[in-house]
């Protein structure tokens, strides 16, 4: 195909090639449960699924799609959305940033280093910032309402806490709380810690299903209006700046590796879930507890990669662009 063509895909082939992305990955072994979070630890490694929701709310779907696991860091991605509506975008970039820190996700040093703001919404340290943002401010329960039905509007459906996952969370979570009073020392955390810390935590334990995932990414790569409910979630301008946050820190210190290697912007969580969005075009959500030592999914890295090899697309290829005229 020649440099300026336009790339264009039949469903059909999009279908055949989830089924082919699916039967490939399927093959792929390798990595392990979360084990710093018990109930994560006791998920079925076996369990893996493959959903695709076009722009046009079509989905297609393989696997354990309809499973509910917990949302975990994926979450990172619809708060942000929420504050960026709520605030806009500039303000989360000031008050947050937008940077990638090249570290991991619960990085301690990275607060350290960039006192002067929590880097990005999508590490642990911007993503109790992000909640400490959300309106309401000073109402734990009203900001809850605030990210939960957000997050619902962006799956399509309802969602609800694993209440074993979120007690599993709160025992576990001591390096979070050090993170969230350190923001608060350098006044980067925008509401009360402890509220803050817990509402991140509640967010991390809502279980969804694959499909849901596939659903708010379609909705991303719509412009912010889900494709299948119809409803508009949030102003069609975010949806460049929230997928560059998810294309600048998605996979955290292997991010620029995974771009590399699969040409599309995507978020993980230890929950075991990769959530893709190809502007335009599609969603993409691979569900497979086991991860690799990064936190993230082998399986569902393995089948997003598939999926973008076969269908031969890249968010940075230059095929759907041209010129016309003089």
């Amino acid at each position: 195909m020649a440099i300026g063509a336009f790339h264009t895909f039949t469903k059909a082939q999009i279908k055949a090639a989830v089924a082919q992305a699916y039967d490939e990955a399927k093959q792929v072994t390798g990595g392990e449960n979360a084990h710093y979070i018990p109930y994560l630890a006791n998920v079925d490694p076996s369990l893996f699924g493959l959903s695709v929701c076009l722009a046009d709310g079509t989905r297609f779907s393989m696997g354990d799609t309809s499973s509910v696991f917990g949302i975990e860091s994926v979450s990172k991605v619809p708060t942000a959305a929420l504050v960026m509506e709520q605030s806009g975008a500039e303000t989360v970039r000031k008050d947050i940033g937008a940077d990638a820190t090249g570290l991991p996700f619960n990085s301690v040093l990275a607060v350290c280093l960039e006192n002067d703001r929590p880097s990005t919404p999508l590490v642990n340290a911007g993503a109790m910032a992000a909640c400490s943002m959300v309106e309401p401010q000073g109402q734990a329960e009203g900001k809850w309402r605030e990210i939960r039905q957000n997050i619902e509007a962006l799956c399509g459906s309802p969602v609800a806490v694993i209440d074993e996952l979120y007690r599993s969370e709160s025992a576990t979570n001591f390096q979070n709380r050090s993170i969230a009073w350190l923001l608060k020392d350098y006044g980067r955390l925008y509401d009360d810690v402890e509220m803050s810390v817990d509402l991140y935590t509640r967010q991390c334990s809502l279980g969804v299903t694959a499909e849901q995932l596939a659903i708010m990414a379609a909705t991303i790569a719509n412009g912010g209006e889900n494709p299948v409910t119809g409803e508009r979630v949030f102003a069609e301008k975010l949806a460049g700046p929230l997928t560059s946050l998810i294309a600048t820190v998605g996979f955290y210190q292997n991010t620029g590796d995974w771009l590399y290697e699969s040409g599309i912007p995507a978020k993980t969580g230890v929950g075991g879930a990769v959530l893709g969005v190809m502007p335009g075009l599609f969603g993409v959500c691979a569900f497979a507890p086991p991860l690799d030592g990064a936190g993230n999914s082998v399986r569902g890295q393995a089948a997003v990669k598939a999926l973008m090899r076969i269908l031969d697309l890249s968010i940075f290829d230059a095929r759907h662009l041209s010129l016309v005229g003089d």
